[in-house]
């Protein structure tokens, strides 16, 4: 768990710390700019939905890496998934959900993607 002040820095600090973090899980074919939008995006709505902290966890399992940021504020948020995560190429699945920690918002991505296919000529 990566946690930071709620600030503008947030976004930059954690996707920054969530990449070194996910380096060491050995997956190659993770795209890198996908997963650092990613993590931005979510620290970003989790910011702006107010609280002090934000914290951000990680997991992995079966080449898939999932990224929730939580804003440890409770209560109903007051931004939804960002649209630039939700059409990252490589993320699988997202979305948001509150409970009794907060509001969280989340993203799976691949991280052994296939190749981009080619149009045909």
């Amino acid at each position: 768990m990566l946690t930071f002040r709620a600030d503008q820095w947030a976004p930059r600090k954690a996707a920054g710390q969530a990449a070194l973090a996910v380096a060491e899980w050995h997956y190659p074919l993770l795209d890198e700019h996908d997963f650092l939008k990613a993590v931005h995006g979510l620290v970003e709505a989790a910011v702006a939905a107010g609280g002090k902290r934000v914290s951000v966890h990680l997991a992995d399992q079966d080449a898939k890496v999932l990224v929730l940021a939580l804003n440890h504020q409770a209560g109903e948020a007051s931004t939804g998934m960002p649209q630039e995560v939700a059409l990252l190429r490589t993320v699988d699945a997202c979305g948001t959900h509150a409970d009794h920690d907060g509001h969280a918002w989340w993203a799976l991505l691949d991280a052994a993607p296939r190749p981009k296919s080619r149009l045909p000529r």
